[in-house]
């Protein structure tokens, strides 16, 4: 069995699998440079019984940003459109094993569910265990989910402002070094390159490995060599909110329960003329 109360192995995944109240969700999603197609991915093969949950669609449709976290409303019409209920027990995977499925672990918990837990590996974890795949999307019955929504779960900009103004909690970026010195150009265009002042930067592969998440002990110590206080108040960012949402998954397996994420992440900061921005390691 898996320790970690926030994942679980495809073995034991496969031993469940039908099980009334039990929803899997296939929460893959590519950077373009990745040159990998989530929705046909899961066309040709995903874990039965799962639906796929798209994250470019399920979003604040007044946003200019990607991935903007939707109302609570605009949430629980989508997932329940999936057949997907609070109270259900969830299980999201990724096609990469650890890249954005943390994303909607993380969405699905600040939106009300109790359950939910990411496929320890992944979909590579569980092609590699020999478990079953298949590519006819499963028949939907619809749900009613009730969103109860974490509004301390989630950052704002004008909440970022403060925190970098103040000093108040600890931020993270889980960009990769060269972006967060400033020494690579960010993919988006007119978003300046560089950190938010005070930031400590942890890229999200030290978190995982062979696709899975580092165990407590290695993940407080990747988070220590980093600068990082495990148990300190925090805020996390990234590129555009996705794999912040990893190092939310981190900090819970250690812990600590006060980490929000910067749901804009460094796409809305770094688009703003008058933000402070920071270069350098």
């Amino acid at each position: 069995m898996t320790q970690n109360p926030f994942l679980i192995s495809a073995s034991d995944l496969a031993e469940v699998l039908g099980r009334p109240g039990l929803s899997i969700v296939d929460a893959s999603w590519y950077l373009p440079a990745q040159n990998r197609f989530a929705r046909a991915e899961y066309d040709a093969g995903h874990v039965p019984g799962a639906v796929f949950f798209d994250q470019d669609a399920v979003v604040d449709p007044a946003s200019n940003l990607p991935h903007t976290l939707p109302s609570p409303d605009i949430f629980a019409k989508a997932v329940g459109e999936m057949g997907i209920s609070n109270t259900d027990t969830i299980v999201v995977y990724d096609g990469m094993g650890l890249f954005s499925g943390p994303r909607i672990w993380w969405m699905f918990r600040t939106f009300g569910a109790k359950d939910v837990r990411l496929l320890d590996g992944g979909m590579p974890a569980w092609i590699a265990g020999g478990h079953p795949v298949e590519s006819a999307a499963p028949a939907v019955s619809p749900k009613n989910f009730e969103p109860a929504f974490d509004r301390s779960a989630v950052a704002d900009l004008a909440e970022m402002r403060r925190i970098v103004s103040e000093k108040s909690r600890q931020i993270v970026d889980v960009r990769p070094a060269e972006r967060f010195a400033g020494q690579a150009a960010e993919p988006r265009p007119g978003v300046r390159a560089g950190h938010m002042p005070g930031a400590a930067n942890l890229p999200f592969p030290l978190l995982g490995e062979d696709g899975k998440l580092k165990s407590p002990e290695a993940l407080r110590r990747a988070m220590q060599e980093a600068g990082i206080d495990p148990q300190a108040p925090s805020v996390t960012s990234c590129g555009s909110g996705v794999t912040a949402a990893i190092l939310n998954l981190a900090f819970e397996t250690v812990g600590n329960r006060d980490a929000k994420l910067f749901d804009g992440s460094w796409t809305e900061w770094g688009s703003a003329s008058d933000t402070p921005v920071e270069t350098g390691a």
